[in-house]
């Protein structure tokens, strides 16, 4: 399904910008979704060289972007802090940042402002018109799925998982006169200022090293596979391979990798990350691995980024929309999870927020035994062989 541009003013064509225009990308976002948004970038600074090209990001997400080529000037701002207007009304400090951050990006004068984000609930469109209203751009641009009136551009938004969340990135460049042609598409460590480690090929016979992610970020706990899973899967990878295991997780997930090593005895071939490590040094590690599996989270996305192999696991959140994006090597990715259930995705599905924590029993992931991980795992390490006995599921 394709996304199509509409504008108030230019009929369905492109809306080009000037020769030097200053553009103002705004994706208040967690790491794994700016990620996405990089060939966004990547596009917009092909088409326009000599652009001002500045990113409106969150606190959490700047760390990830700031030796990127692609920018001029970072600028973050906590959309959470307009959560509560009546709490933030009594934090003087606070507003004073927000009024003076206003003050600054209004006396750029941006020709464009690029909103990169759906318009799902009535708060955040709130938020995202005031913000828009603050800096008061020449232009605006953005998703439309019925709300977005307040924009000057709008491309048409069908839905999540209509595209893939990179491609209605794209679809927003492609509004500026900036289509991106099939060698822009992809994720690429580049774009983040890094250069990315490969390993040696797999020769026959060689334990391959495994990045394994069991956990799923701080926004829904409910991606997790369950920890016994990721212990099954370990013993199997180690009995059919001899696979070198490396748990990945942030200090949120600490906890859940204590779990799953102590279930495992603690043995040799499988150790955690020491502490919790930037995304430049996960970046390294991913490149360094032969093979990444784990579920929906920033980790997974940085493999496709690294061009490491993927087996991702996927229960509650929208695949279409947040799977691996290797538009160029798709056969690189495998995503498991299953189809036979009419409730899944039950987190950003069509126009809806959904439910973020999922049901309580989970039987998208509750019930998703090791034996398709596994079967993913082997087709992507090129290895035929059949599971032992040791690795059956119980």
């Amino acid at each position: 399904m394709s996304a199509t541009t509409e504008s108030l003013d230019h009929g369905a064509a492109p809306f080009a910008l000037g020769p030097r225009p200053r553009i103002l990308v705004v994706k208040l976002a967690t790491l794994g979704d700016l990620l996405l948004a990089t060939p966004m970038l990547r596009v917009l600074r092909a088409r326009y060289p000599d652009a001002r090209l500045d990113l409106l990001t969150s606190a959490v997400a700047a760390p990830l972007i700031r030796e990127s080529p692609l920018l001029d000037h970072i600028y973050t701002f906590e959309k959470r802090a307009f959560d509560d207007a009546a709490s933030l009304a009594q934090r003087p400090t606070e507003l004073g940042r927000l009024a003076a951050l206003a003050l600054r990006l209004r006396a750029t004068r941006y020709d464009i402002v690029v909103l990169a984000h759906h318009l799902t609930l009535p708060a955040g469109r709130l938020k995202y018109r005031a913000l828009l209203a603050a800096i008061h751009p020449a232009h605006s641009v953005g998703l439309d799925n019925g709300h977005g009136g307040f924009l000057a551009l709008r491309v048409r938004d069908e839905g999540f998982g209509a595209l893939h969340e990179a491609e209605y990135a794209l679809a927003l460049t492609a509004a500026l006169d900036a289509p991106a042609p099939a060698s822009a598409r992809g994720l690429r460590l580049a774009d983040l200022g890094w250069r990315g480690a490969t390993p040696a090929p797999l020769r026959a016979g060689e334990p391959p090293q495994i990045a394994l992610h069991p956990g799923g970020g701080a926004y829904s706990l409910a991606r997790r596979w369950p920890a016994s899973r990721f212990v099954e899967l370990a013993n199997a990878l180690w009995a059919e391979f001899g696979a070198t295991v490396t748990l990945l997780g942030g200090a949120e997930e600490r906890a859940l990798q204590t779990e799953i090593l102590d279930a495992l005895g603690r043995p040799p071939w499988a150790s955690a990350l020491p502490d919790e490590v930037s995304p430049r040094r996960l970046a390294e590690i991913l490149g360094a691995s032969h093979l990444f599996i784990g579920n929906d989270s920033l980790p997974m996305h940085m493999a496709a980024a690294a061009g490491t192999p993927i087996v991702a696991i996927f229960g509650p959140s929208n695949a279409q929309a947040w799977g691996p994006y290797l538009p160029h090597a798709p056969e690189r990715a495998i995503v498991v999870r299953r189809d036979d259930l009419p409730c899944s995705p039950c987190i950003y599905r069509g126009h809806a927020l959904g439910t973020p924590q999922g049901c309580p029993p989970r039987p998208c992931l509750t019930e998703l035994r090791i034996d398709p991980v596994a079967l993913a795992a082997r087709r992507l390490l090129r290895r035929p062989t059949a599971l032992r006995p040791a690795a059956s599921v119980s």
